[in-house]
């Protein structure tokens, strides 16, 4: 039943609620966005995003494999 209730409420805040306008760039162009202005700009990260991948690859080496089945607490 208190399911039933969480649910109910959700459905009539959702409904009661406005949607957000979508962000529709302005006919006559106005004021680009940061990304728009960096991509006008042509520069490459191509250096930087490969630097990040690596990164984030190397996290990967933090993971510990571990024995544990769910049932019982892990060791530290």
């Amino acid at each position: 039943m208190r399911i039933l209730r969480t649910a109910a409420v959700l459905l009539a805040a959702g409904l009661a609620s406005a949607s957000a306008p979508a962000q529709t760039p302005p006919a006559d162009g106005g004021i680009p966005t940061e990304t728009q202005e960096r991509e006008a700009a042509g520069h490459s990260d191509l250096i930087w995003n490969l630097i990040g991948a690596l990164g984030l690859i190397g996290l990967a080496g933090l993971w510990r494999s571990s024995d544990n089945d769910g049932y019982t607490d892990d060791p530290i």
